[in-house]
């Protein structure tokens, strides 16, 4: 438990929910085929100013959602009161009930919900509140399963555009993310040149790997081989792909982490015995908590939708279709501040320096910073002090030169 008070909280959040395509409109895909009703979940923090030039858009990762930060006011019906605030004695909050990247968002942390109108939105193809492989196909009356169309960073990116124009967002004075977060950030600056003031990816790349390609094959591998997966026609069954889709978050965590990291973190200690067992049941730490992963990410997310979001990173290259990067980044009008990790093995650092040689190339206002950690690929969530410092002068920055523009004093 944690005390949910502390500074910076950006208070109690709702999802909310958009229909941003209905037939006979439709969202195009990158595939060729289009997809309505299409709807998005999403939360704000903060507001909008009086001349909208204050938006950035967060964009979340593999298994990541809308709610980004504060504390959920939609887990377990709580009120106000019940969380502490506006009560005069504090109250406390399950840790699960905090936005993903809640030590990033909120009044005076990195994105200041003070001076910024911050927006997360859930993907299409996710499982919380988006539309996805298990939501209802219209045209059957049950869930699609793989009859979902197959979706790109890309179709997630102009879904996204159209839900901020909904908002009343034609431009952003940022949007960032790390993982596949970067990967929609780095999207949007390239799609929307004129929509995007400056972009932060982080921890991120400008297209996956073989090695990323193939720990991605693997996890669909061991969700397909599932008895029950059932070529993902599932949902009305009692049993469900929960083994498949556990050994396939097992698979993700050892990529998120660092030899270092788990070094420090497990070792070769032994869980709840002195001695080895000689079986084949749990004998070390290590061993534990990537069961401890599996078993808890069956409780949230959708097999399906992980098949469909792995893919769409997979199909992530901002060259594709432009012969070479720099040809894909021509057009950019952003600034850049791009950050990596030196123990992330995922998406190590030179990927990040390799954007950032070829957009100082082409002579964009460009920042690359590599942040010394142990803590791999997770570092993005974990390493909000490193961050902050960066994220934070940058935005205002930003503002400032957007607000001198627009002809006002800035903050």
């Amino acid at each position: 438990m944690i005390r949910n008070s502390a500074p910076g909280s950006a208070g109690l959040v709702s999802t909310k929910y958009a229909t941003i395509y209905e037939p006979p409109e439709a969202l195009p895909l990158d595939s060729g085929e289009e997809l309505s009703p299409v709807t998005l979940a999403y939360e704000t923090y903060g507001e909008l100013n009086h001349d909208r030039s204050n938006a950035i858009l967060v964009c979340h990762a593999l298994s990541g959602d809308a709610h980004a930060a504060g504390i959920s006011a939609d887990t377990g019906g709580m009120s106000a009161a019940d969380v502490g605030f506006g009560a005069k004695s504090e109250g406390q909050v399950d840790r699960r009930q905090l936005g993903w990247w809640d030590n990033m968002i909120g009044p005076g942390k990195a994105f200041d919900t003070d001076r910024y109108f911050v927006v997360s939105s859930n993907i299409i193809g996710g499982c919380k509140g988006s539309t996805g492989p298990s939501s209802i196909n219209p045209h059957t009356g049950r869930p699609y399963g793989l009859g979902f169309p197959v979706v790109t960073i890309g179709d997630m990116v102009r879904s996204q555009k159209r839900l901020l124009e909904r908002l009343g967002v034609e431009r952003l004075l940022s949007v960032s993310g790390g993982s596949m977060g970067g990967m929609q950030a780095l999207q949007w600056a390239v799609a929307y040149p004129e929509a995007v003031r400056s972009c932060i990816p982080i921890a991120t790349t400008a297209r996956l790997s073989a090695q990323g390609i193939a720990f991605d094959e693997v996890m669909r591998q061991a969700i397909m081989a599932d008895p029950y997966w059932n070529r993902g026609d599932y949902y009305d069954r009692e049993q469900q792909p929960t083994v498949g889709l556990s050994i396939a978050r097992m698979v993700g965590h050892i990529t998120y982490l660092s030899d270092e990291s788990m070094r420090n973190k497990f070792g070769r200690r032994l869980r709840d015995r002195e001695k080895y067992g000689y079986h084949f049941q749990t004998d070390f730490e290590v061993e534990s908590y990537l069961k401890h992963q599996g078993n808890s990410f069956i409780q949230r997310f959708d097999a399906n939708s992980y098949l469909y979001i792995t893919k769409a990173i997979d199909y992530f290259d901002l060259a594709n279709g432009h012969g070479a990067l720099a040809n894909a980044l021509s057009g950019v009008k952003a600034r850049f501040l791009i950050i990596s990790f030196s123990s992330d093995w995922l998406y190590p650092s030179y990927q990040s320096k390799e954007m950032a040689r070829a957009l100082r190339r082409l002579g964009v206002d460009v920042s690359d910073c590599e942040i010394p950690t142990s803590y791999g690929h997770d570092a993005f969530l974990l390493e909000e002090e490193a961050q902050t410092q960066m994220i934070a002068g940058f935005l205002a920055h930003n503002l400032a030169r957007v607000r001198a523009e627009n002809g006002a004093v800035a903050q």
